[in-house]
């Protein structure tokens, strides 16, 4: 007589757990990233430098340039966000499956850099999407980001996809939905009315 046992859900699966199970889906999510680049300024250059033979980030199991949002687990945001580039990013943000990590990367990203008070650029990218690792530098070196690689591989490593853990990790973006039309922001505010 055989029995057949049912498929395992890895979602649901992940709650319910025993800590070896957890260990080996962690260990499987650290060691085969696909990464989404969302390169907009110079930093892209020192994202594409890292990926070449010289840095190589396949080695630490980063796999670069998925083909699109829907097959990656990383985005690595690189470069100045303006206002006219918020929806898209959210957009795209949105269209990846869970779990899913953010890196950002460079100053322009982190906190707007060298453009931080010009009335167009986004003030950092976690103004729009929870972001896991801050890679710092203008521009970054390549090795910069393959130590914010480790830093996420550790952070997953360590990671529990229980209901709680992840409204902690996603922080102030928990139950918020923002479409991608609602990221965006006039670049003139309305007139005040008189009465």
């Amino acid at each position: 007589m055989t029995t057949d046992l049912p498929m395992p859900r890895v979602g649901a699966a992940q709650v319910a757990a025993p800590k070896p199970m957890r260990l080996v889906l962690n260990w499987g999510r650290r060691y085969s990233l696909w990464v989404f680049n969302f390169g907009l300024a110079c930093c892209a250059i020192e994202f594409i430098a890292a990926s070449m033979a010289r840095h190589d980030f396949i080695r630490l199991g980063v796999i670069p340039f998925a083909p699109g949002p829907r097959q990656a687990d990383l985005m690595v945001v690189s470069g100045t966000v303006t206002d006219k580039m918020a929806p898209a990013v959210r957009r795209l943000y949105d269209q990846m499956p869970e779990p899913k990590y953010v890196i950002s990367f460079g100053a322009c990203s982190n906190s707007g850099g060298p453009y931080w008070d010009s009335y167009c650029v986004t003030k950092g990218v976690d103004q729009l999407i929870p972001v896991d690792v801050y890679v710092p530098g203008c521009p970054p070196r390549p090795e910069a980001l393959l130590n914010g690689i480790l830093v996420l591989q550790q952070q997953i490593a360590g990671e529990k996809l229980r209901g709680r853990a992840l409204r902690d990790r996603l922080g102030p973006y928990a139950g918020r939905r923002v479409s991608a039309a609602e990221v965006s922001r006039p670049l003139v505010a309305p007139p005040e009315v008189a009465q």
